[in-house]
């Protein structure tokens, strides 16, 4: 589960960063969280391909945060994409998505699927799930959990040999959660594998005042990604604009007790963020301000 952040500015894109688009890669594909205006040039720059990209979730309708969608989708056009690609909103979505997508002379040569989510809805994939839940902001805001599936024990490989299990086909099966016979005897995968270990997490909550909703849904995540808007000085703007302060967004991480704090959606009046990572880091340690193009591997728990 690969994190690069692609931009990490709100409200309009500045010298130092650009408004929000947050992609993560896992596996072969790339789920991507907002995608404010010049999204497909940040993955230009980037590592990443745009062309990977196969699921979209914004978080609600202002501007900076879905801008971009037209020149992402027309650039994938241009370069020959065939598979289907899916975009999930808040209420809204189908929408605005569509009105956007139709405006002039362009129509995708691939197909787009447009769906629009509820509070605690769920979409479940393969490997992974993501939720929706709604925050406090001034329009109708989703935040998301991207969780991965629990995944088996670990192979205790003397154990395999103390019941003189083959090595090869066998050995996989168990490693896939499946029961296998081996000369008469039935051997369930509880034999050989450790306890389940539980899938990765990251948490996204969309711009949003500080609320229990983000709380919940980040408890003990890998990663939470929080709107930071501004310093603690300027704490009533944020509250007005519905909007969190760096030392809110740490004040949400150590209840939830997340692993990592990433901060984003400063403000264009910060041109360095020091002020910011600084005063979050006196509430929660392991905070960071995110800037365009860091990017972050979620590790596996040991």
């Amino acid at each position: 589960m690969h994190l690069i952040f692609l931009g990490t500015g709100g409200s309009w894109p500045c010298k130092e960063y650009n408004v929000p688009a947050i992609a993560v890669k896992i596996g072969s594909e790339i789920l991507l969280f907002d995608c404010g205006e010049g999204t497909q040039r940040q993955f230009m720059i980037s590592k990443f391909s745009f062309m990977q990209v196969s699921k979209i979730f914004i978080s609600h309708f202002h501007g900076d945060h879905f801008l971009g969608l037209p020149g992402l989708v027309q650039s994938m056009n241009l370069n020959n994409r065939t598979a289907d690609l899916a975009i999930y909103g808040p209420k809204g979505t189908i929408k605005t998505i569509s009105t956007l997508l139709d405006l002039g002379y362009f129509s995708a040569g691939f197909k787009i699927d447009l769906y629009e989510l509820n509070d605690n809805a769920r979409v479940n994939f393969d490997k992974y799930y993501v939720g929706a839940f709604s925050v406090d902001h001034d329009v109708p805001t989703l935040g998301y959990v991207l969780q991965e599936r629990t995944r088996a024990g670990k192979f205790n490989l003397d154990k395999a040999k103390a019941l003189d299990i083959p090595p090869g086909p066998f050995y996989r099966k168990l490693q896939q959660g499946k029961t296998i016979t081996v000369s008469g005897r039935v051997i369930t995968p509880d034999k050989v594998l450790g306890s389940p270990r539980p899938g990765r997490k990251l948490v996204y909550s969309g711009d949003t005042r500080p609320c229990d909703a983000v709380i919940k849904n980040a408890k003990s995540a890998n990663v939470l990604i929080h709107d930071a808007c501004l310093d603690s000085t300027l704490e009533q703007k944020a509250h007005i604009y519905g909007h969190s302060t760096a030392r809110q967004a740490a004040e949400v991480a150590k209840k939830a007790k997340v692993k990592m704090l990433f901060l984003i959606h400063h403000s264009p009046r910060y041109n360095d963020l020091t002020i910011l990572e600084e005063e979050a880091k006196e509430v929660f340690k392991r905070s960071i301000a995110a800037y365009d193009f860091l990017e972050y591997q979620i590790k596996h728990a040991k």
